[in-house]
């Protein structure tokens, strides 16, 4: 059965220089019915002020994505790596058998808006890694993917992660698929699935063998997670 995660029953964190929506359980928010779905562990939608950010911090056996909505955010690792991500950019932290970070807004005076997504390597630790890329402005793209995939940034599971586009009018269906659990995370427009309105913020997960249509009343994108069962992996 395909659950609708509704952006308003997300959990949240506030506190002052920061404000964080949670798909999954994180933190506080604690959802025994929401504790991530395959690879996918944690889903953030995070707002972050000027001059703010998480001080640094441990992370180990996880691939740590950071989508870039708006603004800029600064990167300082363990491993000696430095850099500055924007708007149009993203992230890789594979922190492997350990790592210890820190992630800023990169500005004094915008805000920084990005996505924090969790996925669980298909097996711990291993040489922690980091990598970056520029997003295409126009059509679709394999984000992130595992070992042999075309994707821009190389995960540590057989799992994908693409970014879909989309026009007004367009009719977007997932044929069902007797491998693989599915994850559709709206990152901006509106459209119908399931009976239901749906906008950025609002997600479906699809265990294996379901199908759906996603029909859109504005341009729109989002982000697909094509994650195996186990049995797949």
């Amino acid at each position: 059965m395909i659950l609708i995660h509704e952006k308003a029953l997300r959990g949240q964190t506030r506190m002052g220089w920061l404000d964080s929506q949670h798909t999954f359980s994180f933190g506080a928010f604690n959802d025994p019915a929401r504790m991530g779905f395959g690879n996918l562990r944690v889903l953030n939608e995070d707002h972050i002020a000027p001059g703010s950010g998480f001080a640094p911090h441990n992370h180990a056996s996880m691939d740590i994505l950071t989508y870039v909505i708006d603004g800029a955010l600064r990167h300082e690792d363990s491993e000696g790596n430095v850099s500055e991500i924007h708007a149009g950019q993203m992230q890789l932290m594979s922190a492997g058998d350990g790592i210890r970070h820190s992630e800023w807004n990169a500005s004094d005076s915008a805000p920084a808006h990005f996505l924090q997504i969790w996925m669980i390597p298909d097996q711990p630790g291993g040489r922690p890694a980091y990598g970056e890329t520029d997003l295409p402005e126009e059509g679709d793209v394999v984000l992130a993917g595992g070992k042999g995939s075309a994707a821009l940034l190389p995960l540590r599971s057989n799992s994908q992660l693409e970014l879909r586009r989309f026009k007004t009018g367009d009719q977007f269906t997932l044929a069902p698929d007797t491998d693989n659990r599915r994850f559709v995370h709206l990152l901006d427009g509106l459209a119908d699935a399931e009976g239901e309105r749906i906008s950025a913020g609002d997600a479906l997960q699809m265990p294996v063998g379901e199908t759906t249509t996603l029909t859109w009343h504005s341009d729109g994108a989002v982000l697909l997670f094509t994650m195996p069962t186990p049995n797949q992996r």
